[in-house]
Formats: structure tokens, sequence, C-alpha cells
């Protein structure tokens, strides 16, 4: 189970930095920066939950990569950020990475 938390936490580290993106419009400031903090605050409890049968470094690492990785793809698919096969292949070397971390 402690895997499947740390996943989540991954995907939920995805909505802080959207939630800061969002927040960067005037119109939904407030509702940007809730949602940033309320996914900030989810992440970080999967986390601690996913700590405790997988070693902090390994943790991190997976928490950190998905969260990478995932928001480099939302902000190129979404909000038109600069993409280029060599930035894509920087994303497959982290998964490639997070891959290795929980085979190890």
């Amino acid at each position: 189970m402690s895997w499947v938390y740390l996943v989540l936490a991954g995907f939920t580290e995805i909505g802080w930095p959207l939630g800061l993106k969002i927040a960067q419009s005037g119109q939904h400031r407030v509702a940007g920066i809730a949602m940033a903090v309320s996914f900030m605050a989810l992440s970080g409890f999967l986390l601690f939950l996913a700590q405790k049968n997988i070693p902090l470094g390994t943790a991190y690492a997976v928490w950190t990569g998905i969260g990478a990785a995932g928001t480099f793809l939302v902000g190129v698919w979404f909000f038109n950020d600069a993409s280029s096969m060599l930035r894509y292949v920087g994303v497959m070397l982290i998964v490639a990475g997070v891959v290795l971390l929980k085979v190890g």
C-alpha cells in the first residue's frame, strides 16, 4: 500500500505548481492559491504515509520525479511551454530513474 500512497503523492505533487500557474491569472488568484495549498498538504500527507515502509531517499526521489515529469508534461500540453526532443529525453531519464529505484 505504501507504493500506492507514494504514486498518489507524486501525482498530487503536480497539482500545486498547476495551482500556482492558475493563480497568476488575476481572476483566479485565490482559487489557484487554495488549489496549490490543498495539493501541497495532500501530497505531503501521502508522502508521510508512504515513508512508513519506503526508505526516505527512495520515497523522496520517486515523489519529486513523478512531480517533475508530470509538471513538465502538463506545462507542455496545456500551457505551451517549450518542448524539444532533448527535453523529452530528459523526462524519460527521470522516469527511468524512478523505475530503477522501484526495481532496486
